[in-house]
């Protein structure tokens, strides 16, 4: 494990390039600095370009959102009650608009006040919505909206073409960090993915792509003068190379934990595990355009074949937990009574009859360090398939683009509940502009009654009916079978005891000052 560090921190060294901003650290700053060792770092700064585990536990603390969804409000860090933030107060006019009235005291990194010219360039048409979004990812989110107007120099109106329900909780999830226009436009979307301004805790210095990235804090921080001096973020794939790193002292905290090495964590004296399960669950996909997969049969066969109770105890000692579908009990009223995820290897094997499978080969594609228990949990469901009569074949690859390029029959991915609602979760993973419809792996007429479901649901306020559209939406989806769930898993971070931090239920590493000191 020694050798391993030792060649990272070579590699570190010899890297020529380098992006870095002027900053400079003060010498006299006692403050400690905090070292996070990652199984991987986000590709770029831009924070609604990287919205998954690797890119959000990284901007959350460079970025504030416009409202803020209080994750310690209630115990395990799943809380989703929404408090202000950069705004301090919002009102309804009307079902389709609402005025938010933003912080007058808030700086970005590069000094500017933040105004409501930057709230709305942040939220412009052609951002994150529009026929010509810059960042396609922001539609799910923002692609309600039809017009964003500053009304004076702190006030916001959002309008929606329809009436959208779900706005202030929108404002508080994914995609609503507010960007500098400044900077923005000077640099463009490329350059401010490499050189980001945003008005959180922590600012960008430095750099070196597929090392580490590296943070100072930001003392003009409107919620307070952040506890530690510096974040840095480094890049080591290995999961044995991380616990040796904390164990040495070289990390300050570690993530992607297995269950497996919570005991480990346990034998340190100066170390611990610190636990939470996500609001994020990881799933297997099936790709329509490959023949293997293409009736939808095969797909509800191979989804009914996984037994998820042998792999939670398996793999998470049993912590993991396995949702009843894309149905979350946070969904309050929303959530359905009465829905799972069935294994049924009988009827496994009826679907392979009906659909006429004659042993044609499935290959699984997964990733070996990406999701946390991936590898093991693919060689066992290659078991699980093959005791129905699947031809199933595992091949590791190194990224996404290998495990979704041409071929691809079984893929994994993980789906995150952004906000409380089907529509801040199945409908931006598997809606009209994500990437499993946009590429045709969730095809087309197999999309179109989720779509319709979908669709009616994003314009409709009353709440029985909007449940009853929910339930029209999950019904289609697993008819069509794009993909299933396995389990929310356990994410578990390795801690130095002095690190006073909380975890939450997203990736999100909340690095402000009311959730990070030291002893």
């Amino acid at each position: 494990m020694s050798l391993n560090r030792r060649r990272f921190v070579q590699g570190a060294v010899a890297a020529p390039f380098v992006v870095t901003t002027p900053h400079a650290f003060a010498q006299t700053d006692r403050r400690p600095a905090l070292t996070v060792a990652v199984a991987e770092l986000p590709k770029v700064l831009e924070p609604a370009m990287e919205l998954n585990n690797v890119g959000t536990r990284v901007t959350y603390s460079v970025f504030d959102t416009v409202i803020r969804r209080d994750f310690k409000s209630q115990p395990g860090g799943g809380g989703s009650k929404l408090v202000p933030h950069l705004a301090q107060s919002w009102e309804r006019e009307n079902p389709r608009s609402l005025v938010v009235k933003f912080r007058p005291d808030v700086k970005f990194h590069n000094g500017d006040e933040m105004t409501a010219e930057d709230v709305a360039y942040t939220f412009r048409n052609g951002r994150l919505w529009g026929d010509k979004a810059e960042i396609p990812g922001g539609r799910p989110f923002f692609g309600t909206l039809e017009a964003v107007e500053a009304i004076d120099r702190h006030t916001v109106r959002f309008k929606t073409a329809a009436p959208d329900v779900l706005m202030e909780q929108r404002l508080a999830s994914w995609c609503s960090w507010i960007v500098n226009k400044r900077h923005y436009e000077q640099v463009g979307l490329d350059g401010f993915g490499k050189n980001p301004v945003g008005t959180g805790p922590f600012r960008f210095s430095r750099m070196r792509a597929n090392e580490f990235m590296e943070f100072e804090a930001f003392d003009g921080y409107w919620m307070g003068r952040p506890n530690a001096r510096r974040v840095t973020f480094r890049e080591v794939p290995e999961l044995s190379a991380r616990i040796a790193g904390l164990v040495s002292g070289e990390f300050d905290l570690i993530t992607n934990v297995p269950p497996d090495q919570i005991q480990v964590m346990s034998s340190y004296k100066d170390v611990e595990a610190r636990s939470v399960v996500l609001a994020n669950s990881h799933l297997l996909t099936f790709d329509a355009r490959s023949p293997g997969t293409s009736d939808k049969r095969i797909r509800q066969a191979l989804a009914v074949a996984i037994d998820r109770q042998k792999l939670v105890d398996a793999l998470w000692l049993g912590k993991a937990v396995i949702p009843p579908s894309h149905n979350y009990p946070e969904y309050g009223d929303m959530f359905l009574e009465g829905r799972g995820l069935l294994f049924n290897p009988e009827r496994a094997r009826a679907l392979l009859r009906e659909a006429g499978y004659k042993g044609e080969p499935i290959t699984y594609r997964t990733m070996p360090n990406y999701y946390t228990g991936a590898l093991d949990a693919a060689q066992i469901i290659v078991e699980m398939w093959k005791a129905v009569g699947i031809d199933a074949r595992l091949q590791v690859v190194e990224n996404f683009a290998q495990m979704q390029g041409a071929g691809q029959q079984v893929g994994n991915t993980s789906n995150s509940t952004r906000f409380p609602d089907p529509l801040g979760a199945i409908w931006p993973s598997w809606g009209p502009a994500s990437a499993f419809q946009t590429t045709k792996a969730f095809a087309e007429a197999d999309a179109a009654p989720f779509n319709t479901a979908g669709r009616a649901l994003l314009g409709e306020t009353d709440p029985a009916k909007r449940k009853a559209l929910f339930a029209q939406m999950l019904d289609a989806y697993e008819d069509a079978c794009p993909g299933t769930i396995l389990y929310q898993p356990l994410e578990t971070y390795g801690v130095k005891k002095k690190v006073r931090w909380t975890p939450y239920s997203f990736f999100f590493m909340d690095l402000r000052a009311d959730n990070l000191s030291f002893a």
